[in-house]
């Protein structure tokens, strides 16, 4: 594809599309739930900065992309078979309604049914009559923020039953230690040892990890 024969709005979209690259990845695949996860499995073993966010947003980047490969290649293979050139505003725009299709399906699959409900209820609300009635639960502007406000209910539920054996081993750190008389001493400081052996004895990053990606 000559570069030159770009028109200046195919190149306006396609810096437009670029801009926003960042934001859809976080918003439309597995990321938000893989790095919520990761972020409060770190809070709930006390660690303030190990592992450092590099690394967890490394590990969420690339379970993300083995997760959504599969989309991701159905989506190229939809694009090609559109045979619009595609340095026109035309040609663009077919290839995006063309490859849209797979993440489509991948939202409404992964979206609560009670969450596309309620925002495609209240999107009909705020629009006209004649615009509401041809809205449906699989349009974008109902599955995008249902299947995000879903993902984030996973993995705050996820976090919730990462937190309780952790929160367990604190409880008695604490108890032990009021009862030596050791009430100066934080139970932080003393538990951190046998949640990083706990987490280590039962594999939990391979767990965790296998676990998250068989979620979807």
């Amino acid at each position: 594809m000559d570069l030159t024969q770009f028109s200046p709005s195919s190149a306006l979209i396609t810096v437009i599309v670029v801009a926003l690259a960042p934001f859809v990845g976080v918003m439309v695949t597995s990321f938000t739930k893989i790095i919520v996860v990761l972020s409060l499995l770190r809070n709930a073993l006390g660690l303030q900065q190990v592992p450092p966010n590099v690394v967890l947003n490394g590990m969420a980047l690339v379970l993300t992309v083995y997760v959504m490969l599969p989309v991701g290649l159905e989506m190229a293979e939809r694009a090609r078979t559109v045979h619009n050139p595609m340095n026109s505003t035309q040609g663009l725009m077919a290839v995006a309604d063309a490859a849209k299709e797979p993440l489509r399906d991948f939202l409404v699959k992964h979206s609560s049914p009670v969450q596309r409900a309620f925002f495609l209820k209240t999107a009909q609300k705020n629009l006209t009559p004649e615009r509401a009635a041809q809205l449906s639960e699989r349009d974008f502007v109902v599955v995008v923020p249902a299947f995000t406000v879903s993902e984030l209910s996973a993995a705050f539920q996820i976090g919730f039953l990462i937190f309780l054996p952790f929160l367990v081993i604190d409880l008695i750190i604490a108890n032990i230690l009021m009862a030596m008389g050791m009430m100066m001493l934080s139970p932080t400081t003393i538990s951190l040892p046998f949640k990083l052996l706990l987490f280590v004895l039962v594999d939990g990053w391979v767990k965790l990890s296998h676990g998250l990606v068989l979620s979807y």
